[in-house]
């Protein structure tokens, strides 16, 4: 069976001597169902967030690189993730968000399941009134779950089964921000926007990853928490990102702030970090709110960018959390000419990849590092299997 095979020999060297991943890492659908799976499917993914589905019985459907999945929060107020399917002839359950107020019921030949996945009923499965036969075991055929973890809210998910614990491959970046392991409050409709940029998802996370373009994309950010208050944030095989020296908390017409988040140290009173999860949940946090943006590719050349803003408290002031997603929504917006146009210049037939900065652009260089290293991995195996 022929597979895709791109030259990354190059991509792993040391920044001085690196190229980016060849345009085809951008624009081949056979590149990018190579990249699905040894990226996406088989590691830890963002999906969605907990604050979909806030109450018992909540579903939320949820395409996912093709993948029909269901997003429920069961009767037991555990957050679970299925395959979107009913275990008898494949039929999608849900179409739309709903609350479940009984079962989730196939509407195909109304085969039911409970919240928490497990098959309660086959009407007429063993002929007219038989609603059971001995061919049929209901403890074997419960929906599909996929592997998740809850972190920052963000509903991570193992499509494969086959990563590490989420608590081992994010070891490093969960010590980091240790501090704000603390209850995160979903601001609400106005704090959730959806932006569709028309790029390869991995182009978002290298935009998000550097702070070399602040002067010229961000120059209202950029105005206080300038270039050189800038600092890189690198762990090789993980995450990669930058945070700031200089963030300046949001006031009100009345001077209002939003309230802090408890027990965090003095180096977040003026400090921000903005870090890339490989491989596709953009994070930030700041003294008195986070956000979580999670990349959701449509194919080679198109990405939705989910954004969901947190507090440290449920009830903060409404203007002032409409004038902070106002602002968010301003600065991402201001981001997608770049990769829109970074994508359009992908099919430049000479284009080699592109070089890094040795300085500005060490972030970007890991993750693309780690985008090849993971390829060769997966590409290793398939031979050995061959």
């Amino acid at each position: 069976m022929d597979r895709p095979v791109t030259d990354l020999s190059t991509v792993r060297l040391p920044i001085t001597e690196a190229n980016g991943l060849p345009n085809a890492h951008y624009t081949d659908p056979a590149v990018f169902d190579e990249e699905k799976q040894a990226l996406l499917f088989d590691g830890w993914s963002g999906l969605a967030v907990a604050a979909q589905v806030p109450e018992a019985g909540d579903a939320v459907p949820i395409t996912f690189l093709g993948m029909p999945l269901l997003l429920v929060r069961d009767r037991q107020d555990k957050i679970r993730v299925f395959q979107n399917i009913c275990r008898h002839r494949g039929m999608i359950l849900i179409e739309e968000p709903r609350r479940i107020e009984g079962a989730i019921r196939c509407p195909y030949h109304s085969w039911c399941y409970a919240t928490d996945g497990r098959l309660v009923s086959t009407p007429h499965v063993g002929g007219p009134g038989q609603n059971t036969h001995e061919g049929i075991d209901r403890a074997l055929l419960g929906l599909i779950e996929v592997r998740s973890h809850i972190w920052m809210d963000v509903v991570w998910i193992n499509v494969s089964g086959t990563a590490p614990a989420f608590e081992e491959v994010n070891a490093d970046l969960l010590a980091r921000w240790h501090e704000f392991s603390v209850p995160l409050y979903h601001g609400g409709a106005e704090s959730r926007f959806t932006l569709e940029v028309n790029c390869n998802w991995k182009l978002a996370v290298e935009n998000y990853c550097e702070s070399y373009h602040l002067p010229w994309v961000h120059p209202g950010l950029n105005s206080y928490s300038r270039l050189e208050d800038h600092y890189h944030i690198e762990e090789p095989g993980r995450f990669s990102g930058q945070g700031t020296l200089v963030y300046r908390q949001l006031r009100g017409d009345n001077g209002e702030t939003f309230p802090d988040f408890e027990g965090l140290s003095a180096r977040w009173d003026t400090a921000a970090e903005y870090i890339t999860a490989f491989p596709n949940v953009l994070l930030g946090v700041h003294r008195d709110h986070t956000f979580a943006i999670i990349l959701q590719p449509e194919g080679p050349e198109r990405t939705l960018e989910h954004v969901h803003l947190y507090y440290a408290q449920p009830d903060t002031d409404a203007a002032l959390r409409d004038s902070n997603a106002a602002q968010w929504k301003t600065v991402f917006a201001e981001d997608v000419f770049v990769v829109e146009g970074m994508q359009r210049g992908r099919h430049a037939v000479s284009f080699d990849g592109g070089r890094f900065s040795p300085v500005m652009d060490n972030p970007t260089h890991l993750f693309h590092d780690w985008v090849a290293g993971r390829l060769e991995t997966a590409r290793g195996a398939a031979r050995a299997a061959e």
